[in-house]
């Protein structure tokens, strides 16, 4: 497969899947503040914090307020991680391959961005809670579509790769969203209150439902925190993830299971053994914080390896 091809399929899912996740963290905020008691103050920099961009809004906007936030996240077409920005480098990448995608999978790229660009023009109140709701359901029906209609060959599996790596950084991030509002109110950690936002923070992440189905019957930030990162079965949880997308690389290698022969599957291999054998109390203790953020450095160092690998052949074609 020739590297750019594979490069546009690469990114076509993770900026689909970037688009879906930001409209996750962002209902986090959403859903701790209907919880939240009447005259405490809504905190939306901890979205901007946990984007990685906090520089550049304020640069942009100059002060935190949540019709900024929420016009740096969702419609600002200068930032290039907002959701319509996203959207629109997925449909380009995705025009750029429509020789091997399906055309069923173009059309729901599409019909995705337009449904974005034209809630960004729309002179209504947006029912945002709704609209982070439908950019959720748009991103999983082109994920059934992408499945059910793509030959599962090594673009497939491309796209899987950098739909599972995405996922991934993006659940450390949700859950970074956590720390971030409790850094300025750390009296309330165990309270009623701390519980209502970990309860919010599992709904974001549509883990709330399977978090209660395993027995746990107590909102408990350790075990919130184990089944977000650690859970070898829900698809959202970070060793899920890297699971998936080292199976992909291997399978795009060749190389057999347990075996590395290049940087990406070694610093792929590292990793997912890593998170095998992690304890979730050494976690805690040393600092959840802390390991989100070297977390999301390794899985940028994957998405380098992996460019190194496969990507920057493309001169040479």
């Amino acid at each position: 497969m020739l590297s750019r091809v594979a490069n546009s399929i690469y990114w076509l899912n993770r900026y689909i899947e970037r688009a879906e996740n930001i409209a996750r963290f962002s209902d986090v905020n959403f859903n701790m503040s209907l919880d939240m008691p009447i005259g405490m103050v809504q905190q939306w920099e901890p979205l901007i914090m946990t984007s990685g961009d906090r520089d550049l809004f304020f640069e942009r906007y100059g002060e935190v307020t949540p019709e900024n936030v929420i016009r740096f996240l969702t419609f600002d077409e200068e930032y290039p991680n907002s959701i319509l920005s996203c959207l629109n480098s997925a449909r380009e990448n995705a025009r750029s391959v429509r020789e091997i995608i399906s055309s069923e999978i173009w059309e729901q790229v599409n019909a995705f961005y337009h449904f974005v660009q034209d809630a960004s023009k729309s002179t209504q109140v947006i029912n945002w809670p709704s609209f982070f709701r439908r950019v959720k359901q748009e991103s999983h029906l082109y994920v059934g579509i992408a499945n059910v209609t793509m030959t599962h060959n090594e673009g497939w599996h491309f796209g899987q790769m950098g739909r599972f790596l995405e996922r991934a950084d993006k659940t450390t991030r949700i859950l970074d969203v956590k720390y971030f509002i409790l850094l300025p109110s750390a009296r309330d950690i165990g309270s009623t209150l701390d519980e209502l936002q970990w309860a919010a923070l599992l709904r974001s992440a549509s883990a709330y439902e399977m978090y209660r189905k395993q027995d746990l019957q107590r909102i408990n930030p350790t075990a919130v925190a184990k089944f977000l990162l650690l859970d070898p079965a829900f698809p959202r949880s970070i060793r899920f993830c890297i699971h998936q997308a080292e199976r992909s690389l291997q399978r795009i290698t060749g190389t057999p299971k347990g075996t590395w022969c290049n940087p990406a599957e070694r610093y792929l291999g590292k990793l997912r053994s890593d998170l095998d054998y992690l304890i979730i109390d050494e976690v805690i203790e040393s600092g959840l914080h802390e390991f989100l953020d070297g977390l999301q450095s390794r899985i940028s160092a994957v998405d380098d390896c992996i460019f190194d690998l496969f990507f920057e052949l493309k001169a040479m074609e």
